[in-house]
């Protein structure tokens, strides 16, 4: 029996060590994720873990913000971090001879980040004004506005990137005390794919990572779906539209009925809601439905931006849509395209070191362990027809989220259908 190109190891304080060889490659995707991200916030602290994750790459005990990026762009290699609503992650893709340089980099910007004061300022610039780009985006305000109406007065019911408010208020004090509160061994996830190997690694990572913390950390407050709606006043050229209702979470059985049922309904042109949207009626330019998780919760969205005048037709053909898949189902074929649709994005991400390094990290974050490619497949070929709509029929039945950001002209009419939400549908059509 051939050996799995997958291993798995355990530092002494707890941080876990998983790589995929792929020794036909030159290169090695690498990075350190951690189980912390902007709903582990307290509400004073919210976008502290994006702050964080830009503030790391300032400056070390011994290596200042230059020498980390040259480092690494002198040995032909590119390195980055993000922030999400559950995690972090610092990662860097190098030529095969130079991982241990990758891995000596990211071991010091999380165990010796310096936060210099005059870098501190001038982050905090940096992170003011992606929040006001943000601001003048009608597709992100449009997302934390649904996050907000879904989930309200929570760490995952608020923006990643904070507020100008909180932003400003933040001191070097606050980034100790958030790292040092959940940057811990069994809190960090050391993932690599490629050429590498992993006994090397796993003596490196010893050698490099064993200052972390071993105890455990805070858990995160439960995310408690309630519903609403939350309308921006801001002046843009269309209507962005966003509803959504609570979805299966990560852990959850369903939650790749929640994934092919949003193939189903908006992923891709041959979707229900592109064809009945914009090919059939030309009501916007693109409309599609996406399922997001977090370990407890979830949110099955559709998301589209149309004409002003439009919108409240716009928004009564999404309901209709929904309506019809809940009292009609799906057809085979419409199942048979998104299954193949998402094998396909699986075992894509086998081909790429950078999305097979993210894979495996996030599945340990998630599930403890590394998934089989096979398990992922079975469990998108055990869906069925009936699972599908009897998903929908749940939604319509639970309190929508909406969320609009432009101009909306025959409001009454809008409000009209907004309304048919609260009312089982074959009362309400």
């Amino acid at each position: 029996m051939s050996q799995s190109p997958v291993e798995i190891s355990t530092l002494s304080n707890g941080l876990t060590v998983v790589t995929h060889a792929m020794p036909q490659l030159e290169t090695v995707a690498l990075g350190i994720w951690v189980r912390a991200g902007a709903r582990d916030e307290q509400a004073m602290e919210n976008g502290i873990a994006h702050l964080l994750e830009h503030m790391a790459f300032k400056g070390t005990k011994r290596r200042s913000a230059r020498d980390i990026a040259e480092e690494i762009e002198a040995a032909g290699g590119d390195i980055n971090a993000s922030t999400a609503m559950e995690n972090t992650a610092y990662y860097a893709r190098v030529l095969k001879d130079d991982w241990r340089l990758a891995l000596d980099v990211l071991s010091d910007i999380l165990i010796d980040p310096v936060f210099d004061g005059q870098e501190l300022e001038r982050e905090r610039d940096v992170i003011l004004q992606e929040i006001a780009a943000s601001m003048d985006s009608p597709d992100d305000t449009v997302f934390d506005f649904v996050q907000e109406a879904a989930f309200p007065d929570q760490p995952v019911g608020r923006p990643i990137l904070g507020t100008a408010e909180s932003v400003s208020g933040f001191e070097r004090d606050h980034l100790g005390t958030y790292l040092s509160a959940h940057y811990h061994g069994p809190n960090m996830v050391l993932a690599a794919a490629g050429a590498i190997d992993h006994a090397a690694l796993l003596a490196e990572a010893e050698r490099h990572l064993a200052a972390l913390d071993e105890s455990g950390t805070p858990e995160p407050s439960f995310a408690v779906y309630a519903g609403g709606v939350k309308r921006g006043g801001r002046t843009f050229e269309q209507s962005h539209i966003v509803l959504a209702f609570e979805a299966p979470a990560y852990r959850d059985d369903e939650y790749f009925v929640a994934q092919i049922c949003a193939g189903a309904l908006g992923g891709g042109m041959s979707s229900r809601l592109f064809q009945e949207v914009r090919e059939k009626r030309g009501l916007c330019y693109a409309i599609y439905a996406f399922a997001s998780g977090l370990t407890d919760s979830g949110l099955f969205a559709v998301h589209a931006a149309g004409a002003p005048d439009r919108a409240h037709e716009l928004f009564a053909v999404i309901r209709d849509e929904l309506v019809r898949a809940a009292e009609d189902g799906f057809a085979e074929d419409e199942i048979v395209r998104v299954k193949a649709q998402l094998k396909m994005g699986l075992l894509t991400g086998l081909e790429s070191s950078s999305a097979r390094a993210e894979q495996l990290a996030r599945q340990i974050l998630i599930h403890g362990r590394p998934l089989s490619t096979q398990e992922l497949i079975e469990k998108v070929e055990r869906v069925e027809a009936a699972d599908l709509q009897a998903l929908v029929e749940r939604l319509l039945y639970s309190p929508p989220s909406l969320a609009t950001v432009g101009p909306i002209l025959h409001g009454a009419r809008f409000d009209a259908v907004v309304e048919k939400f609260a009312i089982p549908p074959s009362k309400a059509a």
